[in-house]
Parts: structure tokens; C-alpha cells; sequence
């Protein structure tokens, strides 16, 4: 429900339920389609290619050798949604989120070369979190209930990775600094 590939699209619903800024309908909706396709649709059709000549074994990409490739390609597809999707000069922060979860894919590949496997699904749901925190205090609206239910997701997106043996405490703890630092250090060019 919380995986890595639906946090970007969760970002920008949000961010679109939550704007006080009036954006056409039809604009929200192309956004959404080509957010959809590029952060959903392409990297699953990409792992299927992958995993047909033989570059990765499961879904899960259990060692940090079969990681490289799948952050190289999503490190092209966002670089591709800041070049085409949400530009510099449209929507300011959406580019910057997308930004940062550029830095965080580039920061988990980095560790992957290093054989540091950090927690793909922290990364994406730490970022979201912050991403969320930031847009709150950028356009003064209370919504506290959804950073705690935020809270609580983390948490148990956490517990259950741990209860999968799919990752040690470290690396969950890896995965949330790269998840929330760039989004943090990005607040200061739109906040």
C-alpha cells in the first residue's frame, strides 16, 4: 500500500488537495497522467525488461549489486519529470520535491555502490513526510491529523520491514535521514 513507486504520486495529490493557488482542472489532470506514467507505469515496465535479461532476480532486490541499475533508471525517469513535468518556473514546489527525491535516489544508489543497503520504502515515505510538513507551514493549514497518521505510517511501514527480516534497524534508520535530508535542505529555495 506504501510502496516506494506510489509515494511521488501521493505528493502531488496532495500537494494539488491542499494548494490554495488556482490550477485548471485540466492541467492537474495531465500532471497526474504523466506523473502516473513516469513514476508507476515506466519503472515497473522497466523491471520486467530487467528481470528478463536476467539483470535482477525478484521484486525485492535483496543485495545492493541488483539495486544499481533500477536507482540508475529511476534517476533518469526524475530527471526526466524535472525536465518535463514540473519545471523550475511552474509549479516551485513540486519541482523541488521531485528534486529532492532525486538527491535521495542518488544518495541510495551512492550507498549501493559503498554495498550500504539503505530502506527504499523510508526513503520514499520519509520524504513524502517531509514534503507534507513543509507545505503545512508554506501555506499555514493545520494538518496535524495527517502528520500524525503520517507518524504512525512510518512507523509501521518500519515494524513491518523489520518483521520481513527485509532490513536491519540501521538501514531503516539509513533510509529515513536520506529521505528526509534533501527535502529539508531543499526547504530553504521554496519555503
Amino acid at each position: 500500500m506504501f510502496h516506494p513507486l506510489i509515494m511521488p504520486i501521493l505528493g502531488v495529490v496532495f500537494y494539488f488537495s491542499k494548494t490554495p493557488r488556482f490550477i485548471p482542472e485540466a492541467i492537474i489532470t495531465a500532471k497526474l497522467i504523466s506523473i502516473s506514467i513516469l513514476t508507476i507505469a515506466l519503472p515497473i515496465l522497466l523491471f520486467y525488461l530487467l528481470k528478463t535479461i536476467n539483470r535482477v532476480d525478484t521484486i525485492y532486490l535483496h543485495t545492493t549489486k541488483e539495486r544499481l541499475i533500477p536507482l540508475m533508471i529511476n534517476c533518469v525517469i526524475i530527471t526526466l519529470v524535472l525536465f518535463r513535468v514540473f519545471t523550475h518556473n511552474e509549479i516551485v514546489e513540486l519541482y523541488y520535491f521531485f528534486l529532492g527525491i532525486l538527491c535521495s535516489t542518488l544518495a541510495c544508489f551512492i550507498l549501493a555502490v559503498f554495498d550500504i543497503k539503505a530502506s527504499i520504502h523510508m526513503i520514499a515515505a520519509s520524504g513524502f513526510f517531509m514534503f507534507a510538513l513543509a507545505l503545512s507551514i508554506h501555506f499555514k493549514i493545520n494538518i496535524n491529523g495527517t502528520i500524525a497518521l503520517m507518524s504512525i505510517i512510518l512507523g509501521a511501514i518500519a515494524t513491518s520491514r523489520l518483521h520481513l527480516k527485509a532490513h536491519t534497524t540501521a538501514e531503516l534508520v539509513i533510509g529515513l535521514f536520506t529521505g528526509l535530508f534533501p527535502q529539508l535542505v531543499l526547504l530553504n529555495y521554496w519555503l
